[in-house]
C-alpha cells in the first residue's frame, strides 16, 4: 500500500520523466517514449518507471540505451524537480508491455 506522499513524488516523476523523453525523442522520427507508471520505495531512494515504446521492435534497444545514460536522466530530473525533493530517487527503467499483451490477447479472442 503506497502512502499518499510515495504517489504525490510518483506522480510528478512520472510527469518529469515523460517531458524528458519527449524532449530526448522529438528529434527522432518514428519513436515514441511514454511513461506509463511510476512506483517509488517506501523509503523514496529507488524509483521504477515504467515506458510504454512505439514501435515495440525497438523497446529492448531503447531500454538499454536508457539505461546506459541513466545519469544523465536523473541529472535532468534533479534540476527540474530540485525544489520539490530532497534526494533524487536513483532510477530503473523497465519495459511496460501491457499492451503488447492486450494485442496478443484479442487476436487470441479473433481467431
Amino acid at each position: 500500500m503506497e502512502t499518499t506522499r510515495q504517489n504525490k513524488i510518483a506522480r510528478l516523476l512520472q510527469k518529469e520523466l515523460s517531458e524528458i523523453f519527449q524532449q530526448q525523442t522529438r528529434n527522432t522520427h518514428g519513436v515514441l517514449i511514454s511513461v506509463s507508471t511510476v512506483r517509488i520505495s517506501p523509503d523514496l531512494s529507488v524509483a521504477r518507471a515504467y515506458l510504454s515504446i512505439f514501435p515495440s521492435e525497438k523497446s529492448a534497444e531503447l531500454i538499454k540505451n536508457i539505461n546506459d545514460n541513466m545519469k544523465s536522466i536523473r541529472y535532468e530530473l534533479g534540476t527540474r524537480v530540485r525544489y520539490q525533493l530532497r534526494i533524487i530517487p536513483e532510477l530503473k527503467f523497465f519495459v511496460d508491455d501491457s499492451l503488447d499483451y492486450l494485442e496478443h490477447i484479442d487476436e487470441l479472442l479473433h481467431k
